[in-house]
């Protein structure tokens, strides 16, 4: 197997259904608060802020997303209504507690300033922006969403000086709401003419390898290109509470060592049986798509 980028995950127990996913570059066919910090990788491959491994007997910490206050910050969502089917412009800030003012100096993560994930309560609906910052502090980025329903937005940063942090906070979008069901496993999933395939099983309590290869008209990609410093980008999200995980991988581009494709490859460790719904975006040709599985972990945590 050629040599792929390698990301340690860390998950809580993900139990419930998930739905189908919305990709970045187009349609896809188809975790517990965290004690401290956010649930974001290094480029190293380990998780930061106060986060530790998974291996090695180390206990695996819990994603964030599910506190809209968090390590002495809060996630001001101004938008908190939106109607679906429309253009609408999505604003917030992070406002630091103690000052009462909005945060403006942030530590860059893989060339961005703060992450931000959009998804469904029923997961059948995800997007990942990158919004603008204006001098005061407000983010703002547009948005469409195309179902009615609730939403979580995910503001996923680390503040200058302070500790990497996922604050999350819910967005309503008017219209008729129509849930829906998590897809079957599967191991295979086709966007925007390209196939990525899975391999690989999750088993709870256990270190496994995770790998995806990516094809295009039956040929691997050998061609991947960088999107935000490196190949691949990891979302996994629960349903119910929408506990939230972002990691990234450990191999950056340019560093003369990753392969840019086809395979790009995860360790992963799932604390429990269940079920997750993993969303990979990768970049080619100048497109950001994702691709999204339904993996069930079987059995019980060690």
């Amino acid at each position: 197997m050629n040599t792929g980028l390698r990301i340690t995950v860390f998950a809580a127990a993900l139990a419930a259904t998930f739905g189908t996913a919305y990709g970045v570059g187009g349609t896809v066919d188809a975790i517990s608060p965290e004690p401290k910090g956010g649930a974001h990788g290094g480029p190293d491959g380990h998780v930061t802020a106060g986060h530790e491994e998974a291996s090695g007997g180390h206990e695996a910490v819990a994603p964030g997303g599910l506190e809209i206050s968090q390590g002495g910050y809060t996630l001001d969502l101004k938008t908190p209504r939106i109607e679906a089917g429309k253009k609408a412009e999505l604003r917030f800030a992070v406002v630091q507690d103690s000052t009462g003012r909005k945060v403006t100096a942030y530590q860059r993560e893989h060339g961005k300033e703060l992450h931000l994930i959009l998804a469904s309560r029923d997961l059948s609906v995800y997007r990942h922006l990158h919004p603008a910052r204006a001098a005061d502090g407000t983010w703002s980025t547009p948005v469409d969403l195309p179902e009615a329903g609730s939403y979580r937005v995910f503001a996923d940063f680390q503040p200058k000086g302070g500790e990497a942090l996922t604050l999350g906070a819910d967005l309503a979008a008017s219209g008729t709401y129509k849930p829906t069901e998590l897809p079957e496993r599967n191991t295979t999933a086709r966007t925007d003419g390209y196939e990525v395939k899975l391999d690989g099983d999750l088993t709870p309590g256990k270190a496994s390898e995770l790998t995806l290869t990516v094809n295009k008209d039956g040929k691997p990609v050998r061609n991947l290109q960088p999107y935000l410093g490196a190949y691949g980008h990891l979302v996994a999200l629960r349903s119910g509470d929408l506990a939230y995980l972002h990691v990234h991988p450990n191999g950056e581009s340019g560093d003369g060592k990753t392969q840019p494709g086809p395979e790009v490859s995860f360790t992963a460790a799932a604390p429990s049986a269940g079920a997750y719904r993993l969303f990979l975006d990768f970049q080619h040709e100048g497109k950001v798509r994702t691709a999204a599985f339904t993996v069930r972990a079987a059995g019980h945590a060690h």
